[in-house]
């Protein structure tokens, strides 16, 4: 038994910019990043290989979290193109007219959302399978318990894969990424720091304030180590914060039990309502497994 914690803000994104034709709804109202969801849901459904038997879609509605609060320049809303802006709610009461379970986030973000639901029941399941490219939920990997999928890569991220390619543990990605940055969340870190060095010194010390301070005790050598160092020792209260900006929250309160994730079958009436309300009468022969 699995269960599939798909990343909705992702697939959202994901189908608003995919170069297929829009779609307005009988409404005029642009449609084209929700009817791709959709689509990408069903898909991914009716996927043998994947064998779906329960699921969570977590969406970030509004784009704004406790983060913002703490840190301003984090990642928001600014600058979502309206049309798609305009359609987190609809894409929500679209993933519940196929029968699947949605988790909307309010205070904290999609991805604390699906870091608490891979944490409470990772134990219930054989696999939890995290369905994001998004690295910052790398911190959620777990042997191959708790792995990341890629759909459009078709690459699944194990905890040895992940060491591997990355050079440190899952549980060391925020230390990395409050080194390195991650524009994607407005998170600058610290100057000088690249993939490599931070990568290299991870994979030795783990945690930041594991890295000693003089940079001729470091069993690893990056280049300009000596400048490193001096900008880990003034900048560190500013790495420290940017790590909690980056770790993810997975203690989030939940809605249901994991029965409640069971999928069941695309509830036929229900989803044919949406359809016609939608205007594609094609996506109704689309389900196969219906209730």
């Amino acid at each position: 038994m699995r269960l599939h914690l798909v990343d909705g803000t992702y697939e959202l994104y994901r189908a608003h910019y995919a170069p297929r034709p829009g779609h307005l709804a009988p409404s005029g109202t642009d449609a084209k990043a929700t009817v791709g969801i959709v689509e990408s849901l069903l898909a991914l459904l009716h996927d043998p290989a994947e064998a779906v038997s329960h699921i969570a879609v977590a969406f970030d509605n509004p784009i704004h979290s406790f983060r913002n609060d703490l840190f301003p320049p984090y990642k928001s809303d600014e600058g979502v193109p309206p049309e798609l802006r305009s359609q987190f709610d609809a894409a929500e009461d679209a993933i519940r007219a196929i029968g699947v379970a949605v988790w909307s986030m309010r205070e904290y973000e999609a991805d604390d959302g699906l870091a608490s639901g891979a944490r409470r029941f990772r134990d219930q399941v054989e696999q939890v399978r995290i369905l994001t490219p998004d690295k910052d939920l790398g911190q959620c990997l777990l042997g191959e318990r708790v792995v990341q999928v890629d759909r459009r890569q078709k690459k699944v991220v194990t905890e040895a894969v992940f060491r591997a390619e990355r050079g440190f543990a899952p549980a060391s990605m925020p230390d990395f990424l409050a080194l390195t940055g991650d524009t994607a969340d407005g998170i600058p870190g610290l100057t000088g720091f690249g993939k490599k060095s931070a990568s290299m010194l991870l994979g030795v010390y783990e945690k930041l304030e594991r890295i000693p301070a003089d940079p001729s005790e470091w069993k690893v050598k990056p280049r300009g180590a000596i400048q490193l160092a001096a900008t880990l020792v003034e900048h560190r209260d500013d790495a420290f914060f940017y790590r909690q900006l980056a770790t993810l929250i997975d203690t989030v309160p939940l809605e249901g039990s994991l029965e409640d994730l069971r999928f069941l079958g695309v509830p036929r009436t229900r989803f044919e309502r949406w359809c016609d309300a939608l205007g594609v009468d094609r996506l109704k022969t689309m389900p196969k497994r219906r209730q």
